[in-house]
């Protein structure tokens, strides 16, 4: 923690029913050398009891799961008495709804899961704690810019060269804190994304859906001139317009819209009126939290929560309507053209549940984002295949659902023999309507011992290859999505390596390595 060594060692307070586990932290702390002085307690009452005697923690760790008081309910107290502290929470993965509660309640700025890995809650205590004295820092400088300018109204004319060595000083000190906002700021946007793989993590099928959704709304309203402070809620409210669908069945998410009954719906849309209260206790996120709330708007007053029409539905809303739209689409239907016959149902919605004057900037942006996906789908020989027919290797074109619409595989899986044999268990039990549409194309191998697999492969391109995250280079592009080894969407396919992406796929082998390489391929130079 050098950019602290030279200021007195900051507080950092742990709060855990398990003795042990405070003291395996404050041990791990102690080993990284860093200037922390470590307290602890071994319950809610006892932290605040610490904090009572120390108010100038920097950063509070609490476990969520302690009798008598849980660990919203003692950040919920901490914030009157050390409300500059960085709070932060211990969960497990089963402890989704009451991780929103101690972030909404309590003011919890990250959460982090048991067992913990040692690197990240070392890393993550550090960023805090240097978050922590940001804040002080930006407040301890601001007092000065206020007080040196009031020194400098009183300041004698005659003082010409002390202004201007003063005026230096103030300008260099409203640089630093330019810079410190900027840090203040991207850390939020990184909480708030953070926040968005909550999402995903309850969800798988809401991985790449939130991510298409958010840069299709960031496009159009760039494309509609609206100003940045806009344009970033448009983009908060489109990272977490699901977050409330945390808590709802799975039974009831893996079914599409249309194949839901009339409880299972309206079950599902209240997602968005549940998405507006988890924001509402953040006032950064409020404006947001409206666009949420409304995303499930229709143009023509027939939607929900409130069914607003026309422009009492805000634009935000319309914009992320109009993206969900598309995506839950393209997702659910198939075809062999489907942007086409997506645009076609568009136009069809125009003025019922579709904005009429948003659909000119839409179709350039769908193209461009969808395009390329769906090209090189078609480059693969699509057919409809029985059960019996399916070999490993084969890659699902469409989603396949029962006749009750319970998903059975989704779009883009590459078959294997468990999948083989859930399909043959759902055709009994409760059979789809048609076959089982799949693409494949010879290997060109001798075959014999090959086995199925190596028969049937999907189309890559021909360049395409698996690199070792050490080996990575800037330039190459992603040919696969990259998945974490508990499943989590790190990146999609199509994203071009930078310095800053193949540092991120680093950080990931460390923290929850995916279980491959990296599928890239280097485009050739001219």
């Amino acid at each position: 923690m050098d950019k602290l060594s030279q200021s007195e060692p900051h507080k950092v307070l742990l709060v855990d029913d398990e003795e042990n586990i405070t003291r395996s932290i404050a041990r791990l702390l102690l080993e990284q050398e860093l200037e922390l002085e470590v307290l602890r307690a071994v319950s809610g009452a006892e932290g605040l009891e610490q904090l009572t005697a120390h108010p100038d923690v920097a950063l509070i760790l609490s476990d969520q799961r302690m009798p008598g008081m849980t660990g919203a309910q003692f950040l919920e107290q901490a914030k009157t008495l050390a409300p500059d502290a960085v709070r932060m929470v211990l969960t497990g993965y089963a402890d989704m709804a009451a991780t929103v509660d101690a972030i909404n309640k309590g003011g919890a700025s990250r959460y982090l899961l048991k067992p913990w890995d040692d690197e990240v809650l070392v890393r993550t205590i550090r960023e805090g704690v240097e978050q922590y004295h940001l804040v002080q820092e930006n407040r301890r400088l601001t007092a000065l810019v206020e007080q040196q300018n009031r020194e400098l109204s009183a300041w004698n004319d005659n003082l010409k060269s002390r202004v201007l060595d003063q005026t230096a000083t103030i300008r260099r000190q409203n640089e630093e804190l330019k810079e410190r906002n900027r840090r203040v700021t991207h850390s939020f946007r990184e909480t708030i994304l953070a926040f968005s793989r909550l999402i995903e993590l309850h969800s798988s099928r809401l991985q790449e859906h939130t991510r298409n959704v958010t840069e299709l709304c960031v496009r159009i309203a760039r494309d509609l001139k609206l100003p940045d402070h806009e344009i970033e809620t448009v983009r908060t409210a489109a990272l977490l317009h699901d977050v409330g669908v945390i808590g709802i069945s799975q039974d009831i998410l893996q079914k599409r819209m249309s194949a839901m009954n009339r409880e299972e719906l309206g079950i599902f849309l209240q997602h968005a009126v549940r998405g507006q209260a988890t924001l509402d206790a953040v006032e950064e996120l409020r404006e947001a939290g409206v666009l949420i709330r409304h995303h499930h708007e229709r143009y023509d007053g027939s939607g929900f929560p409130d069914a607003l029409a026309g422009d009492e539905i805000p634009l935000g809303a319309r914009i992320i309507a109009m993206a969900d739209f598309v995506d839950r689409e393209l997702t659910e239907q198939g075809g062999d053209d489907p942007l086409a016959a997506l645009l076609a149902r568009m136009e069809k919605e125009l003025g019922r549940g579709l904005d009429p004057e948003i659909f000119p900037v839409v179709e350039r942006h769908v193209r461009d984002l969808y395009l390329p996906t769906y090209s090189r789908r078609a480059e693969v020989a699509e057919k409809e295949l029985r059960p019996k027919q399916l070999l490993e290797g084969m890659t699902v074109t469409r989603d396949l659902h029962t006749a009750s619409g319970a998903l059975v595989l989704e779009r883009g899986t590459v078959l294997d023999a468990g999948h083989i044999m859930a399909v043959g268990r759902a055709y009994q039990v409760d059979p789809p309507a048609g076959g089982i549409f799949v693409s494949w194309a010879p290997s060109g191998g001798s075959g014999g011992s090959e086995g199925s697999a190596a028969r049937f492969t999907a189309s890559v391109p021909v360049a395409e290859q698996e690199v070792a995250p050490d080996r990575l280079a800037e330039g190459m592009k992603l040919t696969r999505n990259l998945y974490s080894g508990t499943g989590l969407l790190l990146l999609t396919e199509g994203t071009v390596l930078n310095s800053g992406t193949i540092d991120a796929v680093l950080r990931y082998y460390r923290i929850d390595p995916p279980s491959c390489g990296v599928w890239v391929v280097e485009e050739r130079r001219k």
